[in-house]
């Protein structure tokens, strides 16, 4: 079985579950730039911590920027030449940028939308492609999704930000719909987190560390290891089990 993590450097990391793995890559923090060598360093590296340790899957990074449409599409059909094609897409990239929408940068707005949406939907579309042509019907598309596309966080460095993942909200949704239209038996999800303790905030305030540090530092937040879980329990229900969306937060977190 072939899995496929579209992911960010604030990604969670990949647990023991996954079969066969690809790993795209972005790490843009502002528009036009590309993953860094660090970026691709750090995801090497966990693909060998998880050979050594024993786990029986193989996770392979990829250089991709979920940005360009090209870039998406090549990677797809690497994994056709390669692995025949995805089973399990994980849509996990995702961006903020402090850009208000009284004052924003369009640039900031635009490439919010070209990875949290765009990239998402395109990344959706092709791995459903890919297990139509093999009549795969028990396949799975997860988004990582964000507690900010269920309420608008009081701060107006967030308010685009929350409306690209209630779009995620709705775009899982009509995914749902549109795959009981094509008689199918795969499967849909939102994975919706509030804090957690990855490099989101780092990059979001990357003007600002003390900022970021500070977000980690007010309350005991998620984990990775916890969003991971959360994929691990949905992907192992029953194929009759449909399950929408999970909403999770840490307890001390009040919005």
């Amino acid at each position: 079985m072939t899995f496929l993590s579209c992911a960010s450097c604030e990604s969670f990391s990949v647990s023991a579950w996954i079969s066969f793995s690809f790993v795209s890559l972005t790490g843009k923090n502002l528009p036009g730039e590309r993953v860094c060598d660090r970026d691709v360093f750090a995801w090497t590296k966990l693909a060998a911590e998880c050979q050594s340790a024993g786990y029986s899957g193989t996770l392979i990074p990829y250089k991709c920027d979920l940005s360009c449409e090209e870039d998406i599409l090549s990677m797809f059909s690497a994994i056709k030449t390669l692995h025949q094609g995805v089973d399990v897409c994980i849509n996990n990239a995702g961006l903020a940028h402090n850009e208000p929408l009284l004052s924003g940068k369009t640039d900031g707005w635009r490439n919010m939308i070209d990875v949290n949406v765009l990239a998402l939907s395109i990344c959706t579309r092709e791995a459903y492609q890919s297990m139509k042509e093999r009549n795969v019907d028990d396949g799975h598309i997860i988004n990582i999704n964000s507690m900010g596309g269920h309420r608008m966080v009081p701060s107006a460095d967030e308010h685009f930000y929350c409306a690209t993942k209630y779009a995620v909200t709705a775009l899982t949704e009509g995914l749902r719909q549109e795959l009981r239209e094509a008689k199918t038996h795969i499967r849909a999800t939102c994975i919706s987190p509030g804090i957690v303790e990855t490099e989101f905030a780092f990059r979001h305030h990357n003007s600002d560390p003390e900022k970021a540090a500070a977000v980690y530092e007010s309350i005991k937040c998620l984990k990775a290891q916890d969003i991971a879980s959360a994929v691990t329990y949905v992907l192992g229900t029953p194929p009759h089990v449909q399950i929408g969306d999970v909403q999770m937060r840490p307890v001390e977190q009040v919005s």
